[in-house]
């Protein structure tokens, strides 16, 4: 049974800016059971960015979102833990040529692929990233296994999962922990993170696989409107419109930063990200994607939180990284409403942030879960609980794509949220999301 309630994301909301509006959400609540005792639980929400997505690739946008989902559900139903899943969904949505991440990346000023991603699992607290990386056919194929043993992935975010693992100091990797070294890395960037990665087997992959038709013709188009500026204009700030406006005109250079995240049967939550970059961003230049606090994070309830949280971000990197918006909405998610709290947070944290005054339009977009446990409704599930699951998806640019599916559902669901006729990208604020009830083991 589905029970469906509309609530307004405008009223009594504080706002330092008359131009800042929301939109309508609509909350599904559904109820899921354990159909089989030898599947596991848990509910996976994926985005393929925060940015602009035509109608005419509506299909693959969607398309690509739901393969993610399944992937990761597959993983959770064999017993999976959190960060499993969450690099199995991110391996998919990079593996896209429709997605800037992975392949079909976007081109930095050198006609190269750089790319940014990490991954944070909510148990441990552990935390890997790369940035500016090339090479590589996946960011986060850099993984983490809380174990301390290695689990290569051929593709896919495995890179910060496995520099997670690797680098974290975890007994038996004492190469990590030396005695000029004895906290150990969670972060390598350029050269230093493609060396690592190859010691480490996962696989090089050749920059004209990397490159797809789609993100090589935008990089031609928007080089040379560039270089047309550069000869016209000498104001920088014209310089910026422009390549902004160039890159709109283009779909697949539009989107930004992929990312999931994950609850396990066991309550444990992750999150992961990996982007591209901006097209025709200076070589060296790191996101938000790799950036702790800014692309992702993830924090199982502890003495201090009431709730699991985890979040992955999209959007303008630098407008991210100033906010540190992951940490920031991880943290409001610990009020009662969750919807409430993620709203506000856009609107005072990321639209009205101080640190941000001088940005004509701020964007971005996110993609929370925040989860709790509570006693299961039938009596005969004495050994049962209910894992409560609440999800949303905010943005403030043009649109976002997510996708979300649990164990026990048949398909993922697919969205491609919009923000209203009239609004304005980087003044506006859209917010929907869902509830989903799992049974859960009593710990």
């Amino acid at each position: 049974m589905t029970m469906e309630k509309g609530m307004s994301s405008g009223e009594g909301l504080p706002s330092r800016s008359s131009q800042v509006s929301a939109v309508k959400i609509t909350v599904k609540e559904f109820e899921t059971k354990q159909s089989h005792k030898e599947k596991r639980g848990g509910f996976v929400l994926v985005h393929a960015g925060a940015g602009y997505h035509s109608e005419s690739k509506a299909k693959e946008y969607k398309h690509v979102c739901k393969r993610a989902c399944q992937k990761a559900i597959e993983k959770l139903q064999a017993g999976a833990l959190a960060t499993d899943a969450v690099t199995a969904a991110l391996v998919e949505l990079e593996d896209s040529p429709f997605t800037n991440a992975g392949m079909g990346s976007n081109l930095n000023l050198l006609g190269e692929i750089e790319c940014d991603a990490s991954i944070m699992d909510g148990k441990s607290l552990n935390f890997g990233a790369v940035g500016a990386l090339s090479g590589q056919r996946e960011n986060t194929q850099v993984r983490i296994n809380l174990e301390g043993d290695l689990d290569l992935i051929e593709e896919g975010v495995v890179a910060a999962h496995c520099l997670a693992e690797k680098l974290l100091g975890y007994p038996g990797h004492s190469h990590c922990k030396t005695r000029n070294n004895p906290v150990g890395h969670s972060f390598l960037v350029g050269e230093g993170a493609y060396r690592w990665a190859v010691d480490h087997g996962i696989p090089s992959c050749p920059p004209n696989i990397m490159t797809t038709r789609f993100s090589l013709a935008a990089f031609k188009r928007n080089k040379r409107k560039l270089e047309l500026a550069e000869r016209v204009e000498t104001d920088f700030i014209q310089l910026k419109k422009r390549r902004q406006s160039s890159e709109k005109e283009n779909d697949s250079g539009t989107l930004d930063t992929v990312g999931a995240v994950v609850v396990d049967h066991e309550g444990n939550v992750a999150a992961a990200v990996s982007s591209g970059g901006l097209a025709l961003k200076h070589p060296g230049r790191v996101g938000q994607a790799a950036l702790y606090g800014c692309g992702c994070w993830a924090e199982n309830t502890g003495a201090h939180n009431p709730y699991s949280t985890a979040v992955s971000t999209s959007g303008c990197g630098e407008h991210l990284v100033r906010t540190i918006l992951a940490r920031e909405c991880s943290h409001a998610l610990q009020a009662e409403d969750a919807h409430q709290a993620l709203l506000e947070t856009m609107q005072n944290k990321f639209i009205s942030s101080p640190f941000l005054a001088s940005e004509d339009g701020v964007l971005g977009g996110v993609i929370v879960l925040r989860t709790c446990r509570c006693p299961a409704e039938s009596d005969s599930s004495q050994d049962k609980q209910t894992l409560l699951v609440e999800f949303l998806w905010s943005h403030t640019t043009e649109s976002m794509c997510v996708g979300y599916m649990s164990a026990q559902d048949g398909k993922a669901k697919t969205h491609i949220s919009r923000l209203p006729p009239g609004a304005v990208a980087g003044q506006s604020v859209a917010i929907e999301g869902g509830v989903c009830r799992l049974e859960s083991p009593v710990n």
